[in-house]
């Protein structure tokens, strides 16, 4: 279902991250995809022939991603933000995954990680949640989407200034085509002030900057992209 459901966000955004990394796919380096979930941004990536190490923390959409992009050079899992990132070219994550780290302190010390990975001329593109996106979500009223075989109603709670909950509803026909399963899942997400960001890049040899998009797409209102560039 979210395979098949959020794959708007990765049609949006990618050609400014293909845009972003021309000059990695210019050298033929290795773009390392942090969060890659079921291989939507990875298909893009791999299509428009970069070499890519698709990373996930999740085994179950490792799977989906390898069934969707078996042409990656390597999909593997990795849990930010302590596992050890592989030296590469271009750090991406799209879909904000690194605000589903369980603190501010865990996703500062995954870009961290991500600039140390870098290597000179190194291009970094992820985008993040900011403390907006609490303000700007949360009087929303609840939201569903309906396809075939499934439906999602989604509510959202705002516990503190700085944590964002999304609980979804999830209904899935079952194999006899005429009964449903409902499944519930709980999104938590730590907001940041992404103010802090490119000051902590500069400190590990990142020049970044807070952009409104990757290029052209418009974001959703508190969702900005990071986009940097190892200096050396």
């Amino acid at each position: 279902m979210h395979h098949e459901g959020f794959g708007f966000h990765a049609d949006a955004v990618a050609p400014g991250i293909l845009s972003l990394l021309g000059p990695v796919l210019e050298r033929d380096g290795v773009v390392l995809e942090l969060g890659c979930g079921s291989g939507l941004l990875t298909r893009y990536l791999v299509d428009a022939g970069h070499r890519v190490i698709a990373t996930d923390a999740s085994p179950a959409m490792l799977d989906l991603a390898r069934r969707t992009v078996p042409g990656a050079s390597e999909i593997r899992e990795l849990v930010l933000p302590d596992d050890p990132l592989p030296a590469c070219d271009a750090v991406v994550a799209v879909g904000h995954p690194l605000n589903y780290l369980p603190s501010e302190d865990a996703l500062f010390r995954a870009l961290v990680a991500a600039c140390g990975a870098l290597r000179p001329g190194g291009v970094i593109a992820v985008d993040l949640e900011d403390l907006a996106w609490g303000r700007a979500w949360i009087e929303q009223p609840p939201s569903g989407w309906l396809a075939e075989g499934w439906a999602l109603v989604m509510t959202r709670e705002l516990p503190s200034p700085n944590r964002f909950v999304r609980t979804m509803a999830i209904f899935s026909r079952n194999a006899d085509g005429e009964t449903w399963r409902r499944d519930d899942e709980r999104h938590e997400n730590v907001l940041i002030d992404t103010a802090l960001v490119p000051p902590l890049l500069a400190e590990h040899g990142v020049e970044a900057e807070i952009r409104a998009s990757f290029g052209s797409e418009q974001l959703p209102p508190g969702l900005v992209a990071v986009v940097g560039r190892k200096v050396g």
